[in-house]
């Protein structure tokens, strides 16, 4: 037809993430930290500014995963504090206890459709390291995003440095946790 309006073909929709085999313990896993909406803590943004300083990246996240969304713990250059999991890119860091990194998420197929790349942020570099705790549970990730693509993505000693960091969290999350159970016992004590 003649004016008519030609719209591009729609390409398929990009599934999101699967789920990791240990899904029902790993959730159990975070629960037992009770950290999911709580406020914001010195000790994890210091982490996360350091990660955004190391890297030189822009935008630096503490992520954990639920059932349905990536709340982040700890943010440098982002406003939202959650995003769907379905769109989120630390999804597939928690399948694997390797780095994920992707010099350039508009030329992988796993992510080119994802509206954190397509929009806000414009995610174009990711590199994500699992936390995982000392049971084996993988809950979430500390990334750094940039907007631009590198090429070169991480050099190993850097992938070290993200892994390190990433322990760190763990460390923190231990101790925070360590450190409510303790306060608790010394509660019914006192009853």
């Amino acid at each position: 037809r003649r004016g008519a309006s030609r719209r591009p073909p729609l390409r398929p929709r990009v599934p999101p993430a699967p789920l990791p085999d240990n899904e029902p313990a790993r959730l159990e896993a975070l629960r037992r930290y009770a950290i999911l909406d709580t406020p914001a803590e010195e000790t994890f943004d210091r982490l996360t500014r350091l990660a955004s300083s190391i890297f030189g990246a822009p935008i630096a996240l503490i992520t954990l995963i639920d059932e349905s969304r990536q709340w982040f713990k700890s943010r440098v250059g982002l406003e939202m504090v959650s995003t769907p999991r379905e769109h989120a890119l630390c999804a597939h860091v928690i399948l694997s206890d390797d780095v994920l990194v992707v010099p350039d998420a508009t030329a992988d197929a796993r992510f080119e459709d994802s509206p954190l790349v397509t929009g806000e942020p414009g995610i174009r570099f990711y590199a994500g390291a699992p936390l995982t705790t000392p049971d084996g549970h993988r809950l979430g990730s500390l990334c750094v995003i940039d907007r631009d693509a590198h090429a070169q993505g991480l050099t190993p000693f850097q992938i070290a440095q993200l892994r390190d960091l990433a322990a760190l969290v763990v460390s923190q999350l231990e101790l925070r946790r360590s450190t409510a159970e303790l306060e608790a016992s010394r509660r019914q004590l006192e009853l």
